[in-house]
């Protein structure tokens, strides 16, 4: 229940999407607002649709290191997830953001030393919480 929360929690800030976007002047840009809003939306849908299976997959992988490639597709469609979400974005900022965190992401599926060095609960805790967010945090800028 604890990593539950954990994880909902490190991605509570796709899930509110309504951030205002100010152009340079100050007013809010209603075209660019809507396509940042949009792709949040759809981003956020992503996080909830594969946030629970990765969480999972990690606390199997502690338990049982023969989980290994299940872990690691987890991570790798999350990825995969989070790229399409934002790849079709009219915001030019949101694709590059998205582009950044699923590549930082599905280079981290293949990275043996990084799965490794989860070992305990508390590590996974970690990974879903603040290692999760800092790989996300291109696009939080943009959603937030």
């Amino acid at each position: 229940m604890r990593r539950a929360l954990l994880a909902l929690s490190a991605g509570a800030f796709l899930l509110n999407a309504c951030g205002v976007l100010d152009t340079p002047t100050g007013a809010p840009a209603p075209t660019a607002l809507a396509a940042v809003k949009t792709t949040c939306e759809v981003l956020g849908r992503a996080y909830e649709k594969n946030m629970g299976p990765f969480a999972e997959s990690l606390t199997a992988y502690v338990a049982d290191r023969k989980a290994l490639p299940a872990a690691q597709k987890s991570l790798a469609t999350f990825a995969t997830a989070v790229k399409e979400a934002t790849a079709t974005s009219a915001d030019a900022e949101l694709v590059q953001a998205g582009q950044k965190s699923a590549e930082t992401m599905q280079a981290r599926s293949a990275d043996a030393a990084f799965f490794a060095a989860i070992k305990t609960p508390a590590d996974v805790d970690k990974t879903v919480g603040p290692t999760l967010t800092e790989w996300l945090s291109p696009v939080q800028k943009r959603c937030s």
